[in-house]
């Protein structure tokens, strides 16, 4: 196999960011086809497709898109959740940059599914130059008649905001956006079965859809399309269709952006890239910082697809897919990946607040050259105790990356914590960050 673009057919054409552009390309089919289509025929487009949540969890999207009421009592709402925080992940800044009316397209149509009276694009503060690239396509598409009231002589109203946010990564989980998107603090809510499903009571305790942006960016080709096209690609695998974007980065010839359909083996994902810079493949994290890292014999017989990236014991994630060479030292790997999540942590519950910051201490003691005997048993311990029993997905997301490189590298931390220094570098004491 090789790159499959859909998504990013265009992305490298800039008349695709305007609405003239975008339509040369049949930009707007799919939402003209849905205006004439009954509400439940458009989510049965999204079930047949098979599209899954491309934010992360896989999900399926449809199931979301149905669990909205039907009998429309009060105002419905859809979010984007465009706060790309993950670390290794950046294929939704390039969405959002270059192929803006995919997003705004993809989210009326949903919009229309729903009965959304409105959406809103929870996007990462840093992400400037993609909120502008948004407003000027929401502009033309409201000048166009595309969006605002009576879309197009159907009937329907849909208008589209844009939210910026203040750089939290605790904001891509989807309650605490909804809180922040309602000038409450960034912090998660309670879930089901304590609390409603969104999909019941989201936000301003509405009604509420949330989708990532490549998940909505995928709706006008389905409707364009049909299900049962899309659904054609990535048939090789069990439970898995369309294409996904990888953001490809590390030690790599070529980082970037790749769009490959679902049933391509990960190795092949490295050889697009360029294959390796230097030296040879020591490891992988497929899917962002939270996803488990595989060994090189893994990455080698791995497929990518949500379920045959579990039978590595790993995850297609976010796409945030990191290569690294044999002078990468796994122990300052964790170290590193363990700080950013103790920073991130909201501190709303005491695994994830307490836990986060006892795995950055234990692990800056080993790498100060102090580490004690049993300190790889006491962070294992630590970090199953996070997992699973945090408020939010963040906890879950720290505990896994450290559980996995003990278990992948044991040899590695054993060798810090007996001699003081790298098994890889040789360094005694490693430079320890302000």
């Amino acid at each position: 196999m090789a790159e499959r673009k859909l998504l990013l057919e265009h992305s490298h054409e800039t008349s695709f960011r305007t609405r003239a552009g975008y339509e040369q390309t049949g930009g707007y089919e799919g939402l003209k086809k849905a205006l004439g289509m009954e509400r439940q025929a458009i989510i049965d487009e999204v079930k047949t497709s098979g599209l899954r949540g491309r934010g992360g969890a896989g999900f399926p999207t449809w199931i979301k898109w149905n669990g909205l009421p039907k009998e429309k009592k009060t105002s419905h709402f859809i979010i984007c959740n465009a706060d790309e925080g993950e670390p290794g992940t950046f294929k939704d800044k390039e969405l959002i940059e270059k192929c803006p009316f995919l997003l705004v397209e993809g989210m009326t149509i949903a919009g229309v599914a729903t009965q959304a009276d409105a959406g809103y694009i929870y996007i990462r503060g840093e992400y400037l130059d993609g909120a502008r690239s948004l407003r000027s396509a929401i502009d033309e598409a409201y000048k166009a008649g595309y969006l605002g009231k009576n879309i197009m002589g159907s009937g329907v109203n849909f208008d589209l905001y844009i939210h910026m946010g203040a750089g939290s990564y605790e904001c891509g989980e989807e309650t605490a956006l909804m809180s922040s998107l309602m000038g409450e603090r960034g912090m998660p809510r309670l879930k089901f079965p304590h609390a409603p499903l969104p999909t019941i009571s989201g936000v301003f305790e509405k009604p509420t859809l949330i989708n990532n942006v490549e998940t909505y960016c995928c709706a006008p080709f389905i409707l364009k399309n049909g299900g049962e096209w899309y659904a054609t690609l990535g048939a090789s695998t069990k439970n898995s269709r369309g294409t996904k974007i990888f953001s490809v980065s590390g030690h790599v010839k070529k980082p970037g952006n790749y769009e490959i359909e679902f049933g391509t083996p990960l190795q092949e994902l490295l050889e697009i890239a360029g294959g390796m810079v230097d030296g040879d493949l020591k490891f992988c994290v497929p899917g962002g910082s939270s996803v488990p890292m595989i060994k090189k014999a893994e990455v080698e017989r791995a497929i990518i697809g949500y379920e045959e990236m579990s039978e590595v014991r790993s995850m297609v994630g976010s796409g945030g897919c990191m290569f690294f060479n044999d002078s990468t030292c796994v122990v300052t790997f964790t170290w590193r990946t363990a700080q950013f999540y103790a920073n991130e942590s909201c501190g709303k519950c005491t695994p994830c607040r307490e836990g986060t910051r006892w795995m950055v201490q234990i692990l800056d003691r080993i790498l100060a050259g102090g580490g004690n005997p049993g300190d790889a048993e006491l962070l294992q311990q630590v970090a199953s105790q996070i997992d699973g029993r945090s408020f939010c997905p963040l906890g879950d997301a720290a505990a896994w990356p450290v559980a996995a490189a003990l278990r992948v590298f044991p040899e590695e931390f054993a060798y810090f914590i007996e001699n003081g220094s790298s098994m890889v570098t040789g360094a005694k004491t490693l430079a320890m960050a302000p």
